[in-house]
């Protein structure tokens, strides 16, 4: 029985491409998940019947969440949902089975990479048809509901079983319960020399992959020790944890020490790799040598060729604004064009749709290509897997010989988290009323060249987004960017990125922190950081 129940407008969230996202007692409040989910279906047209795909990261408060909309789905009028075995399904792998099964859309059940628990953090965020991030014409349409809701409408009956395969009806709508596992191992397959991995492998090549007790962990375990033949255990933390362990699963040198510690120790694998809450971001880093997400963008553009799903070459090459420019590099010597987008993969789908880029990344450890419409870590390790194993080149092997021809861009990020979020907004405000200011000023011996609060203008659709960062160049080519970031659920986060190029081969295998000392110093003391937020040091860097 379908019922019809009434609510009142509740706190939404502006429109982005990660969703909703608030701490997991939010979500349980009386018909919270409901007015969210309803708000979605009523910025759809054209549903009726159709299939929708539902997954999340297994974290706290995912079943529950799926529940309700399986049966908010049914009364709605869907005619099929396909749902991840145990609720199941990386974001990665949902975007896969939309696209694969030409699903109408899918509803993900994931924070990303935040801590989860009873007290942690939960999300859910709509994906269209072509499987990526629902556009700001659906977002803001999704957010304008949040403020008007009224009613909803939900089945009245038991919990579907979502952990044995196969079908049931709700209400005449029929729930396929699937293996979250194999249409994107079948993808990568396709993709991929696993031929060639499944030799490295043979050969004694090892290798550590920690799933951050996240939903990676069964996606690694069969495609990596199943297909691939990877050593027994080389999968760590492999099993989703509502907590993922206690533990958070941003795949950076703070929140996987462990893993960095190991590979920078004397009994290192040849490979380290880690990916995050959801499955869409990736740490890369080899015996002694750590490789930033922008680096690995740029070794992945200039090598894809050697992947058999990739050997005609790439179409072009699409990055976020805050992520270096070795990237832009690469594509200047492929002949094609490297597309500076806003952070956000949904500015990157456009470009994917309309056959512009074939690889995208993020300097916050997201990299992806056009085989599905999200970023995907281990899409990335499985590259890097593959680079190695064509080129029988070590990972720092792999980045001097890189370096060394298209030279070094020297780059760090650091976070400043959970900031006042006034006093976060206020500093960004005041630093953009400064920007026109700041051309020709020297900051102990840097001179500012330009600077610019960056706004993007779209080549497929000719939207405009603006406001999406400020930049400040100097003459010797380096870069301060700062930005404040939405993925938190708590207070602001301030992230401040600095990179500065190096050509000199000579002078391409120093610490970063050192080099850029000067630049980090500058980035902390033009806009007051100290004084303004009371912040004496990130919490993050990498």
């Amino acid at each position: 029985m379908i019922r019809t129940v009434a609510t009142t407008p509740f706190d939404g969230q502006k429109p982005g491409t990660s969703g909703l996202r608030k701490k997991v007692p939010v979500f349980q409040q009386p018909n919270y998940v409901e007015n969210f989910v309803q708000s979605v279906f009523a910025s759809l047209e054209g549903y009726e019947g159709q299939t929708l795909v539902v997954g999340g990261d297994g974290r706290f408060y995912n079943r529950e969440a799926i529940q309700t909309v399986l049966k908010m789905a049914a009364a709605a009028g869907f005619g099929r949902v396909m749902v991840g075995r145990g609720g199941i399904l990386s974001t990665p792998a949902a975007s896969c089975v939309i696209r694969k099964h030409k699903a109408f859309g899918g509803i993900i059940l994931s924070a990303s990479h935040n801590p989860g628990g009873p007290e942690g953090d939960f999300g859910i965020k709509y994906n269209i048809g072509a499987g990526g991030p629902a556009p700001e014409k659906i977002t803001d349409a999704i957010f304008a509901a949040t403020g008007t809701i009224s009613e909803y409408r939900i089945v009245e009956a038991p919990d579907v079983d979502i952990d044995t395969l196969g079908t049931s009806s709700l209400e005449g709508m029929t729930v396929e319960v699937i293996d979250p596992v194999a249409d994107y191992a079948e993808l990568m397959a396709q993709l991929f020399d696993f031929d060639a991995i499944r030799a490295l492998f043979a050969e004694g090549f090892t290798m550590r992959f920690d799933a951050m007790s996240a939903v990676t962990g069964p996606y690694a375990r069969s495609i990596l020790e199943g297909t691939l033949g990877a050593a027994p255990g080389t999968v760590v933390h492999g099993e989703p944890l509502p907590d993922f362990g206690g533990h958070h699963p941003d795949p950076n040198l703070v929140h996987a020490k462990e893993l960095y510690d190991l590979m920078m120790s004397d009994g290192a694998p040849d490979l380290g790799a880690a990916s995050d809450g959801d499955g869409d971001r990736n740490l890369i880093v080899g015996r002694g040598r750590f490789v930033t997400p922008s680096d690995s963008l740029a070794v992945i553009a200039a090598n894809m060729h050697l992947a058999p799903g990739y050997k005609a070459g790439i179409a072009g090459i699409a990055r976020s604004m805050p992520t270096s420019a070795a990237a832009d590099r690469v594509a200047s010597a492929l002949g094609i064009t490297c597309y500076e987008t806003p952070t956000g993969w949904k500015f990157f789908g456009n470009l994917l749709d309309a056959g512009l880029a074939t690889v995208c990344g993020e300097e916050s450890a997201g990299t992806g290509s056009n085989h599905v419409r999200e970023k995907d870590g281990l899409w990335a390790v499985l590259m890097w897997l593959n680079i190695i194993a064509v080129r029988q080149l070590d990972v720092d092997e792999i980045m001097g010989r890189h370096w060394a021809e298209y030279g070094r861009d020297y780059y760090t990020r650091h976070d400043y988290e959970e900031v006042d979020a006034a006093a976060a907004e206020k500093l960004v405000a005041d630093l953009r009323a400064r920007l026109q200011d700041l051309p020709g000023q020297s900051f102990g011996g840097l001179t500012v060249e330009r600077a610019d609060d960056f706004a993007y203008h779209d080549p497929v659709d000719g939207s405009v987004t603006s406001k999406q960062g400020l930049r400040i160049f100097f003459s010797n080519g380096s870069r301060i960017v700062y930005r404040l970031s939405g993925t938190g659920t708590a207070g602001a986060t301030l992230r401040v990125y600095i990179e500065q190029f190096e050509g000199d081969t000579a002078r391409q295998d120093q610490d970063p922190q050192i080099v850029l000392a000067d630049l980090i110093a500058l980035s902390r003391s033009l806009p007051d950081i100290e004084g303004r937020t009371g912040r004496t040091a990130p919490d993050v860097i990498t």
